[in-house]
């Protein structure tokens, strides 16, 4: 099994969130790394940086950068991400959504806060998984979190803003708030794992997940992949990553059959 067993497919589906040990080898997690150092050079305009002051230590993100850094692409196309992100969800087909780079450096305090990650997007459907990657060692401590079962409900919360608690991408009180996790951390199955560069942990986009700081430096590459029962939606304001390219391309219940989001399994030709 490209996941390493049944085992790990059966987990995900029960629990939202699994481990994939080794998703990707030394010389992948070598490519990614250079297309960090790119990335750090030349955000692009949707990059976010925060901290660097009062001890808080500095964290960057920035979304969807494969068209333009070159070793992104590769890994994203020719590594076996494609291939178990189609056997976890249980898919004929797996689809690219988005890259996203997190960056946290040295002491950087800043928590990310209980969260789901669909309701932020352009899509609807139930088939998808999020690989985050980590390219440093990363301890139990300040690792991705998820409460095990959360996706099952099919549940979406207000997405919020990390920074200012603004609602996003719906309007306040379209959906019910982020239960407070952390108020009874006893009340759930919290899973987290410890990590290696070139591990994974794969989540489905309605699993609630949260992360701590970081003692030291932590850079993580995530990519979303959508599956079969994926479809485009229409959302009253902008979406996070956006896509402006897309308005008026492909309507509400379209399938995402687009070169923004190529298809990685199967590979073209197989």
């Amino acid at each position: 099994m490209g996941t390493g067993g049944r085992a790990t497919a059966d987990d995900y589906r029960r629990d939202g969130a699994c481990v994939v040990r080794g998703l990707l080898d030394e010389a992948e997690v070598e490519q990614l790394r250079a297309g960090v150092e790119v990335n750090l050079a030349e955000p692009s305009a949707r990059a976010i940086e925060g901290g660097g002051d009062a001890g808080a230590g500095r964290f960057f993100e920035d979304f969807r950068n494969w068209t333009r850094i070159a070793d992104y692409e590769s890994v994203i196309r020719g590594s076996r991400i494609g291939a178990v992100a189609a056997e976890l969800m249980g898919s004929e087909t797996a689809r690219l959504h988005h890259d996203h780079l997190l960056v946290k450096e040295p002491g950087t305090t800043i928590r990310t806060p209980w969260h789901q990650d669909q309701p932020f997007y352009n899509i609807d459907g139930a088939d998808t998984v999020s690989f985050w990657i980590p390219l440093d060692p990363v301890p139990r401590e300040s690792t991705l979190e998820f409460v095990a079962g959360s996706h099952a409900s099919h549940t979406w919360y207000m997405p919020r803003s990390f920074f200012d608690d603004r609602a996003l991408v719906f309007d306040d009180g379209t959906f019910e708030e982020v239960p407070d996790v952390e108020a009874d951390r006893g009340a759930h199955t919290i899973l987290g794992w410890p990590l290696e560069p070139g591990d994974a942990v794969a989540f489905n986009m309605l699993t609630l997940h949260a992360a701590a700081g970081s003692r030291r430096r932590r850079r993580a590459f995530s990519v979303r992949l959508v599956g079969d029962d994926v479809r485009f939606a229409v959302r009253p304001h902008t979406t996070s990553p956006p896509f402006p390219e897309l308005e008026g391309l492909l309507a509400h219940g379209d399938p995402l059959e687009h070169p923004l989001f190529p298809r990685l399994w199967p590979r073209d030709g197989a």
